[in-house]
């Protein structure tokens, strides 16, 4: 889908066709987007190859005047063994022609509009946007990490009642998430500092903006690297709690076959076809009989004493 945005002093306006120094977006191309990438704007055509890649790392790259800069954004997946994933987000500009590319469907695109629109927000230049885009991008990741964390809360919950295989694979599931999450942030903190230390462009930068962008992707960084290792941290508590639970069932277990063997040794004794001084007692059944529960609630007492049970 291909949108067309023009810069304005109350933010970015949609307008049904292209016109100079606006903005061209575009999510999932189809065939004829692509023709109209190539043919109508002349973009390198590695520059698409490589945002079609979805292991894309984020990265600068100039060609012929062209800027190709890639950006890992946080988007929701609907997939339950992986909720949450990154993408690669393509802008290539070059005089008045700015573009952006993303062969998924992500909410940082169209939130960033709307809120130049409630911001009166007016973009500069290109490299000016490409800065906004990256903070937004880092706000996202946030918003994502606060779902993820009640995701945790909602699985943590769970396992307090009962250890299920389930329960156990979503926490695996998330860890995953969080492991994309930490390389996305620190390419995007690596292309960052690139941006930063452009000759001849670096000076016309927003301070203030390019502050904001250095806390926002700290921030991320930071709030990923703690919830990954509260995860590890729990996955190894439970990993914990399962061992001690197999190992209680396996002492309990091993009490239990002590105390049985018992009377089966001493049936087995006076089973025997052999004198055993009670073979004519009347009683002698029942001397057996007593005999195996005596020592069988010896048994049982020492274990308790030991705490098997």
């Amino acid at each position: 889908m291909i949108t067309f945005y023009k810069n304005s002093s109350n933010g970015l306006i949609k307008t049904e066709v292209r016109e100079p120094k606006s903005w061209i977006m575009i999510e999932c191309p189809t065939e004829s987007e692509k023709n109209y990438l190539f043919n109508e704007l002349q973009i390198p055509q590695a520059f698409y190859n490589d945002i079609e890649d979805i292991d894309e790392r984020p990265r600068i790259e100039i060609e012929d005047g062209w800027y190709l800069i890639i950006i890992r954004t946080p988007f929701k997946t609907g997939d339950e063994k992986l909720p949450y994933n990154t993408a690669p987000l393509g802008l290539i500009f070059k005089d008045d022609i700015f573009v952006s590319v993303c062969f998924h469907k992500i909410e940082v695109l169209d939130d960033f509009v709307v809120y130049t629109e409630r911001k009166n927000i007016k973009i500069i230049d290109s490299f000016d946007l490409v800065l906004k885009l990256l903070l937004s991008t880092s706000i996202w990741f946030l918003k994502h990490l606060k779902q993820i964390n009640q995701l945790i809360k909602h699985a943590e919950n769970n396992l307090e009642k009962s250890i299920r295989n389930e329960d156990l694979q979503i926490l695996l599931q998330i860890e995953k998430c969080l492991v994309y999450f930490i390389t996305s942030l620190k390419g995007n903190d690596i292309l960052f500092h690139r941006l930063k230390n452009i000759k001849n462009i670096n000076e016309t930068f927003d301070s203030e903006l390019v502050e904001d962008v250095q806390i926002e992707i700290r921030q991320a960084q930071e709030t990923t690297n703690i919830y990954s290792d509260i995860l590890s941290g729990m996955m190894d508590a439970y990993a914990s709690v399962i061992s001690n639970n197999l190992n209680i069932v396996m002492k309990r277990l091993t009490a239990i076959s002590i105390i049985l063997m018992i009377p089966t040794l001493i049936a087995s004794l006076y089973g025997m076809n052999v004198p055993n001084n009670l073979e004519n007692n009347m009683l002698g059944f029942w001397y057996v009989l007593i005999g195996c529960l005596g020592f069988s609630t010896i048994g049982v007492l020492l274990f308790r004493k030991k705490n098997f049970f």
